[in-house]
């Protein structure tokens, strides 16, 4: 299945303690169908001290499930995405708006 949410892709959460916020997308793993989403879903880890680091209680995004987010179109409301052929490529579009996502 082709990917509806790619890396950098501006999002919405939908569900979860985080329900509202938004951020850009960091990293998206497929196979798990999850992403990491910036400054959503913190978490604190314990880092030890190295000679490059400072390390101590250090706040992390830890991944959170594709389907938990929606895209936001240009008007910032949460969309769905579509796909559809334009010529010979295929593109993805909001469903609110129609509008194509990548260029």
């Amino acid at each position: 299945m082709a990917a509806k949410l790619r890396k950098g892709d501006k999002v919405v959460v939908l569900a979860g303690k985080d329900k509202g916020k938004e951020g850009t997308i960091a990293s998206v793993d497929p196979k798990a169908g999850k992403a990491v989403v910036d400054g959503v879903n913190m978490a604190i880890r314990h880092t030890r001290q190295s000679q490059t680091s400072q390390g101590g209680r250090l706040p992390k995004a830890v991944p959170i499930d594709l389907s938990n987010l929606a895209l936001l179109d240009k008007n910032g409301k949460a969309t769905r995405v579509g796909f559809r052929m334009e010529g010979d490529k295929k593109v993805r579009f909001a469903k609110t708006t129609g509008d194509v996502i990548d260029a």
